[in-house]
Protein backbone atom coordinates (compact mmCIF):
# COMPACT_ATOMS: atom_id res chain seq x y z
CA UNK A 1 0.00 0.00 0.00
CA UNK A 2 1.30 3.51 -0.73
CA UNK A 3 2.47 5.87 1.92
CA UNK A 4 0.11 8.19 3.32
CA UNK A 5 0.83 11.67 4.42
CA UNK A 6 -0.80 13.64 6.75
CA UNK A 7 -0.67 17.56 8.70
CA UNK A 8 -1.97 18.69 11.49
CA UNK A 9 -3.74 21.07 9.02
CA UNK A 10 -5.62 18.54 6.84
CA UNK A 11 -8.14 16.50 8.86
CA UNK A 12 -9.71 15.05 6.05
CA UNK A 13 -8.11 11.46 4.60
CA UNK A 14 -4.45 11.08 4.27
CA UNK A 15 -3.36 11.12 0.64
CA UNK A 16 -0.97 9.21 -1.50
CA UNK A 17 2.70 9.75 -1.69
CA UNK A 18 3.20 11.82 -5.20
CA UNK A 19 6.11 12.04 -7.62
CA UNK A 20 6.67 15.99 -6.57
CA UNK A 21 6.33 14.67 -3.00
CA UNK A 22 9.73 12.51 -4.07
CA UNK A 23 11.33 14.81 -5.70
CA UNK A 24 11.10 17.86 -3.11
CA UNK A 25 12.40 15.47 -0.03
CA UNK A 26 15.14 14.28 -2.68
CA UNK A 27 16.16 17.73 -3.41
CA UNK A 28 15.45 17.14 -7.23
CA UNK A 29 13.32 17.94 -9.49
CA UNK A 30 10.10 15.76 -10.67
CA UNK A 31 11.50 15.09 -14.15
CA UNK A 32 14.33 13.83 -12.46
CA UNK A 33 12.55 11.03 -10.62
CA UNK A 34 10.51 10.53 -13.70
CA UNK A 35 14.11 9.77 -15.41
CA UNK A 36 14.93 7.56 -12.68
CA UNK A 37 11.98 5.00 -12.69
CA UNK A 38 11.63 5.25 -16.84
CA UNK A 39 15.19 5.87 -17.80
CA UNK A 40 17.75 5.13 -14.89
CA UNK A 41 20.71 4.90 -17.13
CA UNK A 42 20.34 8.60 -18.13
CA UNK A 43 20.37 9.79 -14.03
CA UNK A 44 24.00 9.84 -12.57
CA UNK A 45 24.28 7.28 -10.18
CA UNK A 46 24.58 9.06 -6.91
CA UNK A 47 21.11 10.99 -8.17
CA UNK A 48 19.83 7.62 -8.96
CA UNK A 49 20.37 6.35 -5.49
CA UNK A 50 19.25 8.74 -3.43
CA UNK A 51 15.79 9.37 -5.66
CA UNK A 52 15.43 5.39 -5.05
CA UNK A 53 16.24 5.51 -1.50
CA UNK A 54 13.34 8.19 -0.98
CA UNK A 55 11.21 6.44 -3.43
CA UNK A 56 11.54 3.06 -1.02
CA UNK A 57 11.42 4.75 2.24
CA UNK A 58 8.33 6.97 1.42
CA UNK A 59 6.51 4.25 -0.04
CA UNK A 60 5.98 5.36 -3.20
CA UNK A 61 4.12 3.36 -5.98
CA UNK A 62 4.50 5.04 -9.70
CA UNK A 63 1.93 5.48 -11.66
CA UNK A 64 3.19 2.81 -15.10
CA UNK A 65 0.04 2.98 -16.50
CA UNK A 66 -0.48 6.30 -16.83
CA UNK A 67 2.68 6.86 -18.10
CA UNK A 68 2.37 4.21 -20.81
CA UNK A 69 -0.73 5.57 -21.92
CA UNK A 70 1.13 8.95 -22.55
CA UNK A 71 4.08 7.96 -24.64
CA UNK A 72 1.81 4.20 -26.17
CA UNK A 73 4.73 2.11 -23.99
CA UNK A 74 4.10 0.10 -21.22
CA UNK A 75 7.75 -0.68 -20.60
CA UNK A 76 6.95 -3.88 -20.28
CA UNK A 77 8.38 -6.73 -22.55
CA UNK A 78 7.08 -10.31 -22.44
CA UNK A 79 9.44 -13.46 -23.16
CA UNK A 80 7.79 -17.49 -23.36
CA UNK A 81 10.14 -19.69 -22.86
CA UNK A 82 9.71 -24.24 -22.77
CA UNK A 83 9.53 -24.16 -19.53
CA UNK A 84 11.18 -22.70 -16.56
CA UNK A 85 11.72 -26.13 -14.93
CA UNK A 86 15.63 -25.97 -16.40
CA UNK A 87 18.09 -23.74 -15.81
CA UNK A 88 19.21 -23.94 -19.18
CA UNK A 89 15.99 -21.11 -19.87
CA UNK A 90 16.20 -19.72 -16.35
CA UNK A 91 19.60 -18.36 -17.37
CA UNK A 92 17.99 -16.96 -20.58
CA UNK A 93 15.14 -14.90 -18.81
CA UNK A 94 17.67 -13.82 -15.93
CA UNK A 95 19.99 -12.19 -18.44
CA UNK A 96 16.76 -11.02 -19.72
CA UNK A 97 15.63 -9.69 -16.83
CA UNK A 98 18.94 -7.53 -15.66
CA UNK A 99 18.97 -5.97 -18.61
CA UNK A 100 15.73 -4.81 -18.86
CA UNK A 101 15.63 -3.98 -15.23
CA UNK A 102 18.79 -1.66 -15.76
CA UNK A 103 16.79 0.00 -18.46
CA UNK A 104 13.70 1.17 -16.70
CA UNK A 105 11.48 -1.99 -18.28
CA UNK A 106 9.99 -5.15 -16.69
CA UNK A 107 9.53 -8.51 -17.98
CA UNK A 108 6.56 -10.40 -18.37
CA UNK A 109 6.96 -14.30 -18.51
CA UNK A 110 4.76 -17.01 -20.17
CA UNK A 111 5.54 -20.78 -20.43
CA UNK A 112 4.65 -22.75 -23.39
CA UNK A 113 5.33 -26.20 -22.11
CA UNK A 114 6.90 -27.01 -25.57
CA UNK A 115 3.57 -26.34 -27.32
CA UNK A 116 3.38 -24.00 -30.19
CA UNK A 117 -0.51 -23.59 -29.74
CA UNK A 118 -0.29 -22.37 -25.98
CA UNK A 119 2.74 -20.08 -27.43
CA UNK A 120 -0.02 -18.51 -29.82
CA UNK A 121 -2.36 -18.12 -26.81
CA UNK A 122 0.60 -16.32 -24.81
CA UNK A 123 1.50 -13.94 -27.88
CA UNK A 124 -2.41 -13.22 -28.16
CA UNK A 125 -2.46 -12.30 -24.59
CA UNK A 126 0.99 -10.33 -24.23
CA UNK A 127 -0.27 -8.29 -27.61
CA UNK A 128 -3.23 -7.80 -26.14
CA UNK A 129 -2.07 -6.24 -22.77
CA UNK A 130 0.48 -3.88 -24.95
CA UNK A 131 3.56 -5.21 -24.03
CA UNK A 132 6.38 -2.87 -25.65
CA UNK A 133 8.32 -6.33 -27.62
CA UNK A 134 8.29 -9.84 -27.38
CA UNK A 135 11.46 -12.38 -26.89
CA UNK A 136 10.16 -15.73 -28.21
CA UNK A 137 12.39 -19.25 -27.96
CA UNK A 138 13.04 -21.15 -30.94
CA UNK A 139 11.91 -20.19 -34.36
CA UNK A 140 9.18 -22.70 -35.23
CA UNK A 141 5.80 -21.22 -34.75
CA UNK A 142 2.10 -21.68 -36.21
CA UNK A 143 1.32 -19.58 -38.88
CA UNK A 144 -1.20 -17.75 -36.66
CA UNK A 145 1.88 -16.55 -34.76
CA UNK A 146 3.88 -15.30 -37.73
CA UNK A 147 0.90 -13.51 -39.01
CA UNK A 148 0.06 -12.05 -35.97
CA UNK A 149 3.58 -10.87 -35.05
CA UNK A 150 4.19 -9.81 -38.33
CA UNK A 151 1.15 -7.17 -38.28
CA UNK A 152 1.46 -6.54 -34.27
CA UNK A 153 3.71 -3.16 -34.93
CA UNK A 154 6.37 -4.20 -32.03
CA UNK A 155 9.78 -5.61 -32.40
CA UNK A 156 10.00 -9.27 -31.65
CA UNK A 157 13.20 -11.20 -30.92
CA UNK A 158 13.62 -15.25 -31.62
CA UNK A 159 16.06 -16.78 -29.26
CA UNK A 160 17.87 -20.19 -29.08
CA UNK A 161 18.44 -20.68 -32.83
CA UNK A 162 18.80 -19.47 -36.31
CA UNK A 163 16.82 -19.24 -39.05
CA UNK A 164 17.23 -17.74 -42.74
CA UNK A 165 13.57 -16.32 -42.39
CA UNK A 166 13.33 -14.77 -38.86
CA UNK A 167 10.07 -12.83 -38.32
CA UNK A 168 12.10 -9.81 -37.45
CA UNK A 169 15.12 -10.26 -35.17
CA UNK A 170 17.53 -13.27 -33.54
CA UNK A 171 19.71 -14.03 -30.97
CA UNK A 172 20.67 -17.77 -30.95
CA UNK A 173 22.99 -19.94 -32.23
CA UNK A 174 22.87 -23.07 -35.15
CA UNK A 175 21.32 -25.84 -33.30
CA UNK A 176 22.44 -28.19 -36.58
CA UNK A 177 26.02 -26.98 -36.61
CA UNK A 178 26.46 -28.01 -32.84
CA UNK A 179 24.88 -31.56 -33.70
CA UNK A 180 27.36 -31.50 -36.19
CA UNK A 181 30.03 -30.67 -34.22
CA UNK A 182 29.58 -33.06 -31.51
CA UNK A 183 29.23 -35.51 -34.00
CA UNK A 184 32.31 -34.81 -35.32
CA UNK A 185 34.07 -34.83 -32.02
CA UNK A 186 32.57 -38.28 -30.73
CA UNK A 187 33.70 -39.70 -34.01
CA UNK A 188 37.49 -38.07 -33.67
CA UNK A 189 37.38 -39.70 -30.15
CA UNK A 190 37.38 -43.25 -31.97
CA UNK A 191 33.29 -43.71 -31.39
CA UNK A 192 31.39 -45.28 -33.87
CA UNK A 193 28.21 -46.70 -32.91
CA UNK A 194 26.48 -43.39 -31.82
CA UNK A 195 23.38 -42.97 -29.74
CA UNK A 196 20.63 -39.61 -29.44
CA UNK A 197 18.63 -39.05 -27.11
CA UNK A 198 16.13 -36.39 -27.28
CA UNK A 199 12.77 -35.02 -27.82
CA UNK A 200 10.72 -33.83 -30.58
CA UNK A 201 10.78 -30.28 -29.90
CA UNK A 202 12.82 -28.76 -32.68
CA UNK A 203 15.64 -27.41 -31.28
CA UNK A 204 16.56 -30.86 -30.30
CA UNK A 205 15.57 -32.42 -34.15
CA UNK A 206 17.76 -29.81 -35.20
CA UNK A 207 20.86 -31.05 -33.22
CA UNK A 208 19.84 -34.87 -34.23
CA UNK A 209 20.05 -33.60 -37.81
CA UNK A 210 23.51 -32.42 -37.53
CA UNK A 211 24.58 -35.51 -36.09
CA UNK A 212 23.45 -37.61 -38.57
CA UNK A 213 24.72 -35.62 -41.28
CA UNK A 214 28.03 -35.45 -39.06
CA UNK A 215 27.82 -39.46 -39.41
CA UNK A 216 26.81 -40.15 -42.50
CA UNK A 217 30.06 -37.45 -43.97
CA UNK A 218 32.24 -40.09 -41.81
CA UNK A 219 30.53 -43.22 -42.93
CA UNK A 220 28.90 -44.15 -40.26
CA UNK A 221 25.25 -45.68 -39.58
CA UNK A 222 22.74 -43.50 -38.16
CA UNK A 223 22.24 -42.56 -35.04
CA UNK A 224 19.92 -44.47 -32.88
CA UNK A 225 17.84 -42.70 -31.55
CA UNK A 226 15.71 -42.76 -27.95
CA UNK A 227 13.02 -40.59 -27.31
CA UNK A 228 12.95 -38.76 -23.97
CA UNK A 229 10.02 -35.74 -23.27
CA UNK A 230 11.46 -32.36 -24.01
CA UNK A 231 10.66 -31.72 -20.12
CA UNK A 232 12.98 -34.77 -18.84
CA UNK A 233 14.87 -34.38 -15.80
CA UNK A 234 17.13 -36.90 -14.31
CA UNK A 235 14.71 -39.37 -14.58
CA UNK A 236 14.34 -39.43 -18.24
CA UNK A 237 18.12 -39.57 -18.43
CA UNK A 238 17.86 -42.58 -16.13
CA UNK A 239 15.70 -44.42 -18.16
CA UNK A 240 16.92 -43.67 -21.62
CA UNK A 241 20.06 -45.28 -20.89
CA UNK A 242 18.43 -48.24 -19.28
CA UNK A 243 17.03 -48.90 -22.52
CA UNK A 244 20.18 -47.99 -24.20
CA UNK A 245 22.21 -50.40 -21.52
CA UNK A 246 19.32 -52.96 -22.40
CA UNK A 247 18.15 -53.18 -25.91
CA UNK A 248 21.44 -51.42 -27.28
CA UNK A 249 24.35 -52.92 -26.30
CA UNK A 250 26.80 -52.05 -29.32
CA UNK A 251 26.17 -48.52 -28.49
CA UNK A 252 29.65 -47.00 -27.70
CA UNK A 253 28.86 -43.10 -27.41
CA UNK A 254 25.68 -41.03 -26.40
CA UNK A 255 24.74 -37.53 -26.95
CA UNK A 256 21.97 -36.12 -24.54
CA UNK A 257 20.09 -33.52 -25.87
CA UNK A 258 20.69 -31.10 -22.48
CA UNK A 259 23.40 -31.84 -19.40
CA UNK A 260 20.67 -32.72 -17.12
CA UNK A 261 18.80 -36.28 -18.76
CA UNK A 262 22.87 -36.79 -19.50
CA UNK A 263 23.37 -36.13 -15.52
CA UNK A 264 20.78 -38.96 -15.15
CA UNK A 265 22.22 -41.27 -17.67
CA UNK A 266 25.57 -40.68 -15.62
CA UNK A 267 23.88 -41.47 -12.21
CA UNK A 268 22.11 -44.82 -13.72
CA UNK A 269 25.39 -45.78 -15.22
CA UNK A 270 27.03 -45.18 -11.86
CA UNK A 271 24.03 -47.38 -10.20
CA UNK A 272 24.61 -50.37 -12.35
CA UNK A 273 28.51 -50.27 -12.38
CA UNK A 274 29.11 -49.18 -16.24
CA UNK A 275 31.96 -47.31 -16.64
CA UNK A 276 32.26 -44.09 -18.58
CA UNK A 277 33.53 -43.59 -21.34
CA UNK A 278 35.35 -47.26 -21.39
CA UNK A 279 32.05 -49.02 -21.10
CA UNK A 280 29.93 -45.80 -23.11
CA UNK A 281 31.00 -42.20 -23.33
CA UNK A 282 28.28 -39.63 -22.63
CA UNK A 283 28.03 -35.82 -23.93
CA UNK A 284 25.02 -33.51 -23.24
CA UNK A 285 24.24 -30.06 -24.28
CA UNK A 286 24.27 -26.29 -22.70
CA UNK A 287 27.21 -26.60 -19.88
CA UNK A 288 24.92 -26.55 -17.21
CA UNK A 289 26.30 -25.81 -13.52
CA UNK A 290 25.96 -29.88 -13.27
CA UNK A 291 28.02 -30.99 -16.31
CA UNK A 292 31.21 -29.92 -14.00
CA UNK A 293 30.19 -31.25 -10.62
CA UNK A 294 29.36 -34.41 -11.59
CA UNK A 295 31.29 -38.13 -11.51
CA UNK A 296 33.18 -37.79 -14.26
CA UNK A 297 32.63 -34.44 -15.36
CA UNK A 298 30.26 -34.11 -18.64
CA UNK A 299 31.55 -33.40 -22.02
CA UNK A 300 28.97 -31.33 -23.62
CA UNK A 301 28.18 -28.27 -26.23
CA UNK A 302 28.68 -24.56 -24.34
CA UNK A 303 26.16 -22.23 -25.06
CA UNK A 304 25.62 -18.81 -22.74
CA UNK A 305 22.11 -19.39 -21.76
CA UNK A 306 22.36 -16.05 -20.14
CA UNK A 307 24.05 -14.17 -23.13
CA UNK A 308 21.53 -14.74 -25.58
CA UNK A 309 18.85 -12.99 -22.78
CA UNK A 310 21.01 -10.50 -22.53
CA UNK A 311 21.30 -9.80 -25.93
CA UNK A 312 17.73 -10.32 -26.67
CA UNK A 313 17.02 -7.33 -24.41
CA UNK A 314 19.49 -5.03 -25.85
CA UNK A 315 18.13 -5.87 -29.41
CA UNK A 316 14.83 -5.01 -28.61
CA UNK A 317 15.19 -1.85 -26.25
CA UNK A 318 18.06 -0.66 -29.62
CA UNK A 319 14.96 -1.17 -31.88
CA UNK A 320 12.24 0.78 -29.13
CA UNK A 321 14.94 3.04 -28.34
CA UNK A 322 15.00 4.03 -32.56
CA UNK A 323 18.04 2.21 -34.09
CA UNK A 324 17.70 1.56 -37.79
CA UNK A 325 15.66 -1.53 -38.42
CA UNK A 326 18.22 -3.02 -40.47
CA UNK A 327 21.06 -2.94 -38.33
CA UNK A 328 22.02 -5.35 -35.86
CA UNK A 329 18.70 -7.89 -36.96
CA UNK A 330 20.56 -11.48 -36.23
CA UNK A 331 23.31 -12.06 -33.77
CA UNK A 332 24.62 -15.64 -34.20
CA UNK A 333 26.30 -15.91 -30.32
CA UNK A 334 27.96 -19.48 -31.69
CA UNK A 335 28.67 -22.50 -29.69
CA UNK A 336 32.06 -24.75 -28.28
CA UNK A 337 32.45 -28.20 -27.20
CA UNK A 338 33.89 -28.32 -23.66
CA UNK A 339 35.92 -31.39 -23.37
CA UNK A 340 35.76 -33.46 -19.93
CA UNK A 341 35.60 -36.93 -18.57
CA UNK A 342 32.58 -38.72 -19.69
CA UNK A 343 33.67 -38.71 -23.57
Amino acid sequence: MAKRITSQEDSGPARAVTKEDVARVAGVSHITVSRVINSPDKVAPATREKVLAEIARMGYIPNLLAGGLASRRTRIVAAVVPTIGHSIFAETVRGMSEYLMAHGYQLLLGQSDYSEDIETRLVEAFIGRRVDGLVLTGVQHTPATRQRLRTAGIPVVETWDLTPEPIDMLAGFSNYDAGAAMGDYLVEQGYRRIAFVGGDDPRGVARLAGLSAALKRHRLRAPVRITASPGSFLQGGREAMVTLLEQHRDIDAAFFSNDVIAAGAVLECDRRKVRIPQDIAIAGFANLDIASEINPPLTTVHVSSHRIGETAARMLLARLGGKDAEADTVSDLGFSIVRRGSA
